[in-house]
């Protein structure tokens, strides 16, 4: 029996598969990732050090070195390269194809704690992996005339970023550019020398004044409370009054060999908006999060918020992936629906079937619906290279 044969007398068994085919297909496009770009893992990390203000050179010799020798002891290194600056480094450790690169990071997060210790102190640093998820999926700048960057700054570090990071799918949440808040402490040499202290004395004596310890317990009818001793500075007066030295002839409060002012930490990162000095913060994915689900959910999470955002204040998008995928999606739509269109009007102008013109018409549908089962089993998304696959393919069925 030839192929033919088989098929017309298995006509309704085949079109009930395609049928099933079809409603699989539809039920999985609903719970597809949807993403720009197809997640795909490069073998390559990158370690982002930061040490304060010291010059290149100690940088490179104090911490990109050690940490350079470090990562090349984790198996599977295929090359190590690095770019040092003032006070910071990135060093790239690129890995052989196939290797497991959550298992890669994890490695290189503990080589640089090992040597943690032996790097200046304050030195910090922070790993991730090279994937699509680096990219933030929507980002907004906060700009005001009524506002400082300080509270512009505390707006978006203090209130957004904790409310924005409980969105399902959202990794993290940064925050560039503004100005953080500070107290600077500008000693006098000669009044520091008169008392016959150091720097350090008054390091040790801010940093032993602004704590927050448990002292003890205290157990009272059936109960253990913590007894918390909290000195944390709360005003400016209180910087002034710090003891730095406490003897029979008298007290040497901070006041006496400095003056303490209000300020703000060096800006390295100056962020415009629209002509104005600005603050932006940047939401990113999780690697199986839904970007069009995310951006919605970050929308309506900032529509909840407008009543703690100060009047004055202005919040724009300047950066939303969605609103790529969701072009990209309609371009596909019109692609798939003009190419079934033209396609049934050429089957029907050269063959004159309006039964060879109806198959072929629901031919389309119907295989575009098994490829994103097929994209399903697969674990793969809707991005722009599927998409685009799709779009291009609807010539070839026909």
């Amino acid at each position: 029996m030839s192929f033919t044969a088989w098929a017309q007398s298995h006509a309704r068994s085949i079109l009930f598969f395609l049928a099933t085919l079809v409603v699989a297909g539809v039920v999985a496009s609903f719970s597809l990732p949807v993403a720009l770009f197809p997640h795909v893992s490069f073998p390559r990390v990158r370690i982002t050090l930061d040490a304060g203000d010291r010059p290149a050179e100690r940088m490179a010799v104090e911490v990109t070195t050690p940490v350079e020798e470090a990562v090349r002891a984790i198996p599977g290194v295929r090359s190590v390269r690095s770019t040092t600056s003032r006070g910071t480094a990135e060093i790239s450790v690129n890995f052989d194809w196939g290797e497991d690169m959550v298992a890669a990071m994890l490695q290189c997060q503990s080589q640089v704690n090992k040597i943690l210790p032996a790097l200046p102190v304050g030195t910090s640093f922070e790993v991730e992996r090279m994937d699509p998820t680096v990219f933030p999926v929507i980002a907004y700048s906060l700009t005001s005339d009524s506002h400082s960057l300080i509270e512009l700054h505390d707006l978006a570090f203090y209130t957004l970023r904790p409310a924005l990071s409980t969105v399902s799918g959202v990794a993290r949440v940064t925050v560039q550019g503004g100005r953080v808040e500070e107290y600077r402490v500008n000693v006098d040499p000669d009044k520091l020398q008169s008392f016959k202290l150091t720097l350090a004395e008054v390091a040790t004596a801010l940093s032993a004044s602004n704590v927050q310890v448990a002292i003890g317990r205290l157990e009272q009818y059936n109960k253990l409370y913590l007894v918390v001793s909290d000195t944390r500075f709360q005003k400016f007066e209180e910087i002034e009054r710090t003891v730095l030295r406490s003897t029979p002839d008298g007290v040497v409060l901070l006041e006496d060999v400095a003056q303490v002012e209000h300020s703000s930490e060096p800006q390295w990162i100056r962020v415009t908006a629209d002509g104005h000095d600005a603050v932006l913060f940047q939401v990113y994915q999780q690697p199986t999060g839904n970007t069009v689900e995310i951006a919605s959910g970050i929308k309506a999470k900032l529509r909840e918020m407008k009543k703690q955002i100060p009047d004055g204040v202005k919040i724009a998008d300047w950066y939303d992936q969605s609103d790529l995928i969701t072009a990209s999606e309609h371009s596909t739509r019109d692609a798939v629906l003009i190419g079934i269109v033209l396609a049934a009007i050429v089957l029907l102008a050269f063959l004159g079937d309006w039964k060879v013109t109806l198959i072929a018409t629901l031919t389309v549908p119907a295989v575009l619906a098994a490829t994103i089962l097929l994209l399903y089993v697969l674990k793969m998304s809707f991005n722009i290279m599927t998409l685009g696959g799709m779009a291009a393919a609807v010539g070839l069925i026909i």
